[in-house]
């Protein structure tokens, strides 16, 4: 328990954080897997729907500081490269 008001602000402070880092976190990743499940189907013309929607939420993620910029990249370029893999077949 704190014990001085500004304890107790910090405390409330970090909670509303903690819940908005969550959301944040696990909007990404339930993007990435259906990228990922469209992928391993095989399903080509999904997984290129969905690859600017994954793009864009990523960006967003940087942006909230939910993923750092060269992660972000990094997931960018593998996911793209899949996705062009899977059409080029």
């Amino acid at each position: 328990m704190p014990n001085h008001k500004s304890a107790e602000k910090r405390d409330r402070q970090n909670a509303v954080r903690n819940a908005i880092n969550t959301t944040n976190r696990s909007r990404l990743r339930s993007t990435i897997k259906k990228l990922r499940s469209a992928l391993a189907a095989g399903n080509a013309q999904e997984a290129q729907a969905l690859l600017p929607q994954t793009i864009s939420v990523i960006d967003k993620s940087v942006q909230k500081g939910v993923l750092h910029r060269n992660a972000a990249a990094r997931h960018k370029a593998r996911l793209t490269g899949h996705v062009n893999e899977l059409a080029a077949k």
